[in-house]
């Protein structure tokens, strides 16, 4: 493997920033400002796709920004695992930014342009977290995530809007300030350096007498202080952060918030401790157990929501933990399942949420009850929502299929039954709460005010804004079970590594 030191993905990187400032620059010319967005959106995806040939031949690329203390640095590095975080939220930015469009201007939401700065910096931060060389690095990105989503949260600046961001950023900070930070001094004393082993995922970067009670510390204060992957007790925020429009739900739920932790427990587990510690600690297993009740909980509570959008956060909540279950069973088809889940995760859960936003701004609906009929008079958006049901529930040909195959193939490679069985009733339970949206939407009775209504509610400009990205994404959330290619061969030269 060679690493090639380029500046190249420091301009990348530096992409969303800058489209942020002329948004904000341009605010005052609608057209031009979301024009902008929408161009520093593609511009951010070629530009992460010019290095995929690169990472596919199997080299990294790096670049150290400065260096503040030996052994702690602004480091850039890019490898498979990066490199998939990176496609996904750069292309979905795309989408997101058409979506945005139609949704902001239908509900003529006020402070538009600080939506779109915060929305572009938030981006450019989930591209450093997807590029960080280091923990230091990572944590900084990780950092400023939080606090350019804070506004998104809290956008309505209403009652509802402030409590629900005031939880948000407590719950981040905290978790954070309290457990990272220590975290990364334990490490770097331990160690003597906070950069990652993307190199070798089995090794790490613990020497091989490091303590071994130090190392489960130093592991247990990692994995919560990235409370954004929303594993319990750490994910009430989730559901609150809820108040924020749909494009930013989407944004937190799909793209940039949960993945940067998610990716974040993942990139710690696989190159700072390394899947030979875990196992021999029995760290692994210890978490794949602790977010299997994640899985099973969070299911449970979505059965028990009746307003669309909560449901589909609790959905979040377990969906995002069989990336880490995927990891922490430490399998090849393991890692496999939960890496690929990043990417099946992100298309079908922003269709969903694109498709909860296309309803409300359509119809005003957001309760499940009220939807009866909707599938007559809004047929693309909800058979888009029935396609990443599916794949949330593991149906093939539709992506999340391949993600739960190999997460199942993990399990049996351990002769573990339990974690099998959690697979199993998890796919139960997902079923048991997407279903009934579908069958309500195609089969449902209409409200009494709805009935006899047959006039499309998609045929509107700025509805079509909202309806043409929300197919994309359903589309692609198929296309990627199909030919999950791209994505495997990434993940097979990590685990091989």
């Amino acid at each position: 493997m060679n690493t090639i030191i380029t500046s190249k993905i420091v301009i990348t990187t530096m992409i969303p920033m800058i489209t942020g400032l002329l948004v904000m620059l341009t605010g005052k010319k609608e057209n031009l400002r979301d024009s902008l967005s929408t161009i520093g959106a593609i511009l951010t995806f070629a530009s992460v796709l010019s290095f995929l040939p690169v990472i596919q031949a199997g080299d990294q690329l790096q670049y150290t920004l400065f260096e503040l203390y030996p052994g702690v640095s602004v480091k850039l590095n890019l490898d498979p695992l990066g490199v998939i975080f990176a496609l996904v939220a750069s292309f979905l930015w795309i989408l997101a930014s058409l979506y945005c469009v139609g949704y902001m201007r239908g509900l003529e939401e006020h402070a538009q342009t600080r939506f779109y700065v915060c929305y572009a910096v938030s981006v450019g931060a989930a591209m450093g977290a997807a590029f960080s060389g280091n923990l230091f690095t990572l944590y900084l990105f990780y950092e400023i995530v939080s606090i350019f989503t804070y506004p998104l949260v809290m956008h309505h600046q209403d009652e509802e809007g402030y409590a629900g961001a005031k939880k948000y950023i407590i719950y981040l900070m905290f978790t954070s300030k309290a457990f990272l930070l220590p975290a990364m001094v334990i490490i770097y004393v331990v160690c003597g350096t906070l950069d990652f082993n993307s190199a070798n995922i089995a090794q790490g970067i613990f020497p091989a007498d490091a303590d071994r009670y130090v190392v489960v510390a130093a592991y247990l204060l990692c994995l919560f202080g990235f409370a954004k992957a929303g594993i319990m007790p750490l994910h009430n925020w989730l559901p609150d952060a809820m108040v924020a429009p749909t494009p930013v739900s989407a944004l937190l739920h799909a793209v940039v918030v949960v993945k940067v932790g998610v990716f974040s427990i993942s990139r710690v587990m696989l190159s700072i401790f390394g899947t030979n510690i875990l196992n021999e600690t029995g760290l692994g297993l210890m978490t794949a157990y602790f977010v299997s009740f994640t899985i099973l909980i969070a299911s449970v509570i979505a059965l028990t929501k009746t307003n669309l959008k909560a449901r589909l956060a609790y959905s979040t909540v377990s969906q995002l933990s069989y990336i880490v279950l995927g990891v922490a069973m430490l399998t090849p088809n393991s890692i496999t399942g939960g890496l690929i889940h990043i990417a099946n995760h992100a298309f079908a859960k922003i269709t969903l949420f694109f498709a909860a936003g296309c309803i409300f701004v359509a119809s005003g609906k957001k309760d499940i009850s009220e939807m009866g009929g909707l599938g007559k008079r809004m047929p693309w958006t909800m058979v888009a929502f029935g396609l990443a049901s599916l794949g949330m529930i593991g149906v093939p040909p539709v992506g999340g299929f391949v993600t739960k195959w190999y997460l199942a193939l993990g399990t049996i490679d351990l002769h573990n039954w339990i974690l099998l069985c959690v697979l199993l009733t998890s796919s139960l339970l997902n079923a048991g709460y997407f279903v009934p949206v579908v069958l309500k939407a195609f089969f449902g009775k209409p409200l009494p005010e709805d009935e006899g209504l047959t006039s499309s509610l998609e045929s509107q400009p700025l509805i079509m804004f909202m309806v043409v990205p929300l197919v994309i994404t359903g589309a692609i959330s198929v296309l990627i079970g199909v030919y999950p290619t791209l994505f495997l061969d990434l993940i097979n030269l990590l685990v091989k590594s």
